[in-house]
């Protein structure tokens, strides 16, 4: 297990070190969401360029610590190129691998909320995982998605298309 902790490890601090889609998109067209932690300072701000239910484009810039940052990386690189519908996808089933710690304390089923997306690949999310095991963490993590659904909320691209 040590192994695949130090993978881990690595994955979170390349992203934080060489973070993906950094930078701004023109606003408008682009729409420009603002994420605050006010626990510990974190700062991103999201920038989503939806063209034809297809996340086109997205950038992200702040400042914090390597949990936020490199979690924005990462949310960055996994849903560029992506249906709004896979990007919501993506979205529950990383907020559920981020809520499972809080599900185990309360006696839930834990897995039961990953069921959801089963056939959601986390790919280097994953890393973020180990994140449950300090709760104060999971809003750090949590930060860029939040923002990510704001603005896909704000876009009035909240609601899955139909089938």
């Amino acid at each position: 297990m040590a192994g695949l902790e130090d993978l881990y490890r690595e994955i979170i601090l390349d992203h934080y070190r060489n973070p993906r889609n950094r930078g701004e998109l023109p606003s408008p067209p682009a729409r420009r969401v603002e994420g605050f932690n006010p626990l510990c300072g974190d700062e991103i701000v999201v920038y989503l360029d939806v063209d034809g239910g297809t996340i086109a484009d997205v950038k992200v810039t702040g400042q914090g610590c390597s949990i936020s940052q490199s979690s924005a990386s990462m949310m960055s690189a996994a849903v560029k190129g992506k249906t709004i519908d896979e990007v919501q996808s993506l979205t529950r089933a990383f907020k559920a691998m981020m809520s499972i710690h809080e599900s185990s304390l309360d006696g839930a089923d834990a897995e039961a909320d990953l069921e959801i997306d089963g056939d959601v690949k986390l790919g280097d999310l994953e890393a973020l995982r180990g994140v449950v095991k300090f709760p104060v963490r999971i809003k750090c993590a949590t930060l860029s998605w939040n923002a990510l659904a704001q603005g896909l909320d704000e876009q009035g691209l909240d609601e899955p298309s139909p089938a």
